[in-house]
């Protein structure tokens, strides 16, 4: 996997569209984008504008997501692309994704079959809004089989914060374990450990619209734990009847229900 750098600047403001400059390797170009409409052209016909329409679907990503209100002249901001990106496959939920980050390189790519002999870690986390009260419970399972169960209170609100905590505890379980398989029920968790993180990163841990990455603290953690790791992700269906995801959230609710005194 090839990541890309490139930087954008707004230049004019014309009529509600947004006249922005792009410059990577390839050169530079422009695009006239309207935030209300979505509409999006392009200008110059050289190998800059090639490579966005070649990469249209991350490029919109990044205009999409971006708030109407940081829209303006003098805008700038860096950004990467992942080359020749599979945008199919990574969409694809039934896919496994594997973030690589062994041998001092860093790589993201898809499989329909995971390892056979790896760790796996299970997690869930819910979160209690009439009780204002979080929790996950991670069970590993080792490449012998044997199972061990982790829960922990946590004063987290929100259930996507408390599932990525979840992901973190569990690789700090397992430290000096290199090979790992994360079955989560989150796509918040999935796609941010094996995508946006290393986008993040590259731009600085800033999003789109400029600001600082939300939770930056715990994604720059998990970075940093997966230094050297080989890491799956396997989506399941929350409620499914998956057992291990089952039990995870029957803990994980258990352990919110619990007085905080008890942790």
């Amino acid at each position: 996997m090839k990541m890309l750098i490139f930087s954008m600047e707004i230049i004019e403001e014309i009529n509600e569209n947004y006249k922005i400059k792009i410059e990577g390797q390839q050169g530079h170009a422009h695009v006239l984008f309207s935030p209300k409409t979505k509409k999006l052209e392009f200008g110059e016909n050289n190998e800059m504008s090639k490579y966005l329409k070649e990469n249209e679907y991350q490029f919109r990503k990044i205009l999409h997501n971006k708030r109407h209100d940081t829209f303006y002249k003098g805008f700038k901001l860096t950004f990467a692309f992942r080359d020749k990106k599979d945008v199919a496959a990574f969409n694809d939920r039934s896919k496994i994704v594997v973030l690589d980050k062994r041998h001092n390189k860093v790589d993201s790519y898809v499989l329909d079959e995971g390892e056979k002999d790896i760790y796996k870690i299970f997690t869930d986390g819910t979160f209690l809004e009439k009780k204002n009260s979080g929790a996950y419970a991670i069970i590993i399972e080792d490449i012998h089989h044997n199972y061990s169960v982790h829960t922990e209170k946590t004063d987290i609100k929100g259930s996507s914060q408390i599932e990525l905590c979840a992901a973190i505890k569990g690789i700090e379980l397992i430290k000096d374990v290199d090979k790992i398989c994360i079955i989560t029920d989150s796509q918040y968790v999935r796609k941010g450990l094996t995508e946006w993180v290393m986008c993040w990163k590259l731009n600085g841990w800033k999003t789109a619209n400029g600001e600082n990455v939300k939770n930056i603290e715990n994604w720059i953690k998990f970075d940093k734990l997966t230094e050297g790791k080989y890491i799956e992700f396997h989506w399941v269906k929350g409620h499914s009847n998956h057992f291990e995801n089952t039990l995870c959230d029957i803990y994980a609710r258990e352990s919110a229900n619990l007085p905080l005194k008890n942790f």
